[in-house]
């Protein structure tokens, strides 16, 4: 999943939101000369990345996409599943999306200066331009798919995610839900190892 799956697989907590997201600076056991909360973010980062990458359901919807996505259907249905989950947000949170937002754009971690400065100029970025709002709509995803397109050092046909998602779009949602109740089951609930309370006990 893109940013706002790690985020509301961090549980509203601020500092380990910060710090999932962080998950993607930083390589190898690099992460270790961090604060536990910062070693505790990059972790849950790699398990919900490995977790959506081994689903069954999402294998078998990245190969159907790899024929029009090569290289970048995984990337795709991050961007797709980001969408869906901003688009059925209800669903999932009691906090309204917009609600939520404003409330992770307004925090800043107690930790902030321990981040280095391409991480702090991301997430200043980020929150200014106030991406995650624009995910519920297909305009947003379009933009997120094209943004992403750019970044990639390879030549790709990720700019034609969204005309992909459009034809195939109750078969993703399916996966979608599938996907999130198991990584709901892993994640959220009291005996997984990532989750808030025990977290907050370690």
């Amino acid at each position: 999943m893109n940013f706002l799956g790690h985020l509301y697989f961090s549980q509203d907590h601020q500092e380990l939101m910060h710090a999932n997201l962080f998950g993607d600076f930083v390589k190898g056991k690099q992460f270790e000369r961090y604060s536990p909360v910062v070693q505790k973010g990059v972790l849950l980062h790699r398990s919900i990345d490995t977790f959506i990458d081994t689903n069954e359901q999402v294998v078998n919807l990245m190969r159907k996409l790899y024929q029009d996505l090569p290289k970048v259907s995984s990337v795709a249905i991050d961007l797709y599943f980001d969408h869906l989950l901003a688009r059925n947000w209800d669903e999932f949170h009691q906090v309204k999306l917009t609600d939520y937002l404003a409330g992770f754009y307004a925090s800043k971690p107690l930790n902030w200066e321990e981040y280095p400065e391409n991480f702090q100029l991301f997430i200043a970025k980020l929150k200014a331009h106030k991406w995650m709002n624009h995910y519920p709509n297909f305009e947003g995803l379009t933009k997120a798919c094209q943004g992403v397109a750019s970044r990639i050092s390879f030549e790709n046909k990720l700019i034609e995610a969204p005309s992909i998602f459009l034809n195939m779009e109750q078969e993703i949602t399916t996966v979608f839900y599938e996907y999130m109740a198991a990584a709901q089951s892993e994640f959220l609930n009291h005996s997984a190892d990532y989750s808030l309370v025990r977290f907050l006990n370690k």
